[in-house]
């Protein structure tokens, strides 16, 4: 059996809106098929929807490429098909995610007294657990260890509830600054983990859509765009499905625009070519996290009247820039480019032997009136020209945040093996 062209074997498992085969092509991975189908409260309600697949594979698709893009690790692989996706096989942990910055809907139900709308500062995290008979009861982070819950021949561990308590606030993070680009206000969301068998790693799994968040275009909840106009229908005959399609089919139209291309950059500017090994390596670093990077060689002493012809274009462009000046012995570069220009400057000088701290001293001390920063290591100036641009970016924010994120999880599992390595011994 072919499913858009992809080999299929046994049914995984069949849910309320997707199948999930097992990929006969592609071995260690599933095909996740949407379903023309539509549910709410545990599958009490249900209808038919047609074109409802098709919608469901463009939004997760979409999504799920913005949060690889940023480096979120996932079981994701690609579309295949307007209806399906092939991913990675994972075993799932029976665990809802969910992450509210807005306070509405079951929140105010189970804490009265707290008024709609209030907003929480940082995300707040809720953890359920799946059991539709039990309508998946709220679980406290106490009792999620306390189940040491066995997923294929893992047992989640505190430190691998943790990992997953951060990465999903991360995730909402990340979608909600790339939904705000539109104007819209992402609510709530949820999502789920699985454990790949292969690897041991816990990746981010099932899928992501109109039914997995509450989104409120100019953050009205009038305007929602989410299941929940679905779910708060008295009657549903065919024009109240016809408003649901719709408002799924605007969301799916536009997260198309979540990853647009950059619209950013950095200029590094050297004061010889000598300096070009430096420069290079800012421009890896630059690229790493997703920002376009120009080199350019011209000297503030040498070549005054250039220096400040290519600083001109470069702002009549109109294009958000952080210029990076690398120049050693007397720096006047940086200063100089600072003193023409409204856009940051970052100096980066390039260290020398004997003359080092002088090199950097020619950087640090600066006329009044100018406010470039030095910024000694090239990985360092990307980042903290990034760090800027990240201000109005959200892809470039997005990698910045999974970045710390990732930093984060290395740490935290050098420490269980550390701990791991004392018990044996």
């Amino acid at each position: 059996m072919k499913i858009d062209g992809e080999g299929v074997g046994d049914i995984v498992i069949e849910g309320k809106t997707k199948i999930v085969y097992r990929s006969a092509d592609h071995p260690g991975y599933v095909v996740l098929q949407s379903k023309d189908r539509i549910t709410a409260g545990d599958g009490a309600r249900a209808h038919d929807m047609a074109g409802k697949a098709e919608i469901s594979t463009a939004t997760t698709t979409a999504i799920f490429d913005l949060l690889k893009q940023a480096g979120i690790k996932t079981h994701f692989e690609k579309c295949i098909g307007k209806t399906s996706m092939l991913a990675k096989y994972c075993d799932m942990i029976p665990l809802e995610w969910v992450t509210r910055r807005i306070a509405t809907g079951s929140f105010l139900k189970r804490n009265p007294g707290v008024t709609e709308g209030y907003r929480f500062c940082p995300p707040k995290l809720e953890t359920f657990f799946k059991d539709d008979e039990n309508h998946d009861p709220q679980w406290s982070y106490e009792q999620c260890v306390e189940a040491k819950i066995k997923v294929g021949n893992r047992v989640i561990s505190q430190d691998d509830l943790d990992i997953m308590s951060r990465t999903t606030v991360t995730v909402f993070e990340i979608l909600e600054k790339a939904w705000s680009s539109l104007d819209c206000s992402l609510i709530d969301m949820k999502i789920e983990f699985g454990v790949d068998p292969q690897t041991g790693e816990i990746l981010l799994a099932d899928v992501i859509d109109s039914d997995s968040w509450r989104l409120w275009p100019s953050g009205d909840k009038r305007l929602m765009k989410d299941k929940q106009v679905y779910r708060d229908l008295k009657n549903v005959d065919g024009e109240s499905l016809n408003t649901v399609k719709r408002n799924f089919e605007w969301v799916a139209e536009r997260v198309k625009f979540l990853s647009p291309k950059p619209s950013s950059r950095v200029v590094v500017f050297m004061g010889s070519p000598t300096d070009g090994e430096h420069c290079a390596n800012i421009k890896k670093a630059c690229i790493k996290y997703g920002v376009p990077c120009e080199l350019r060689v011209s000297s503030a002493h040498k070549g005054s009247e250039e220096t400040l012809s290519i600083l001109a274009k470069y702002e009549g462009a109109g294009v958000p820039t952080v210029f990076i000046a690398v120049a050693g012995r007397s720096n006047g570069l940086g200063p100089v480019l600072s003193g023409n220009t409204s856009w940051p400057v970052i100096n980066c000088p390039p260290i020398g032997g004997d003359w080092g701290s002088h090199d950097i001293w020619s950087s640090l001390r600066l006329p009044s009136g100018l406010g470039c920063t030095t910024v000694t290591s090239p990985d360092g100036a990307a980042l903290a020209a990034a760090q800027i641009l990240g201000l109005q970016d959200h892809v470039i924010w997005a990698k910045l945040r999974t970045k710390q994120l990732n930093t984060w999880i290395g740490l935290k599992v050098a420490d269980q093996k550390q701990r791991e390595e004392m018990c044996v011994d």
